[in-house]
């Protein structure tokens, strides 16, 4: 039964995936709304044309608003600001994300515990 569990909650849907890296490049955001996308694309883990994508889905929604700013003499850089739309986005992807952590969570509780109880009982006889 939780073996069960577990391999449905492997299966995440394309959906919870682009869920998924949507909360973590707002995150990144909020904390360091300067960030390049190359930085961001190395703290993540994903790739920069990933994280291009991402950023152009979130600004076409309008949960992030982009202004340039001066970084270097004769340098360009980006802001990525969270527009209140994205403030309220990133609190229910949030609750989404943690809500399925805690059920996958609970799935490996139940997995272990009947591992622990498999070899509790082969150690027994």
């Amino acid at each position: 039964m939780a073996e069960d569990i577990a391999k449905d909650m492997a299966k995440d849907s394309p959906v919870e995936g682009r869920d998924e890296l949507k909360l973590r490049v707002m995150r990144v955001l909020e904390g360091n709304p300067t960030a390049s996308q190359r930085q961001i694309a190395a703290e993540l883990g994903v790739s920069l044309g990933g994280i291009n994508f991402c950023l152009k889905a979130l600004a076409e929604k309008g949960l992030i608003k982009i202004g340039n700013f001066a970084r270097a003499e004769r340098k360009l850089g980006y802001a990525y600001i969270l527009t209140p739309a994205g403030v309220n986005e990133k609190a229910q992807l949030t609750a989404r994300f943690l809500k399925r952590k805690l059920n996958e969570y609970e799935a490996l509780r139940e997995e272990i515990a009947l591992l622990q109880r498999e070899i509790n009982n082969s150690s027994e006889a």
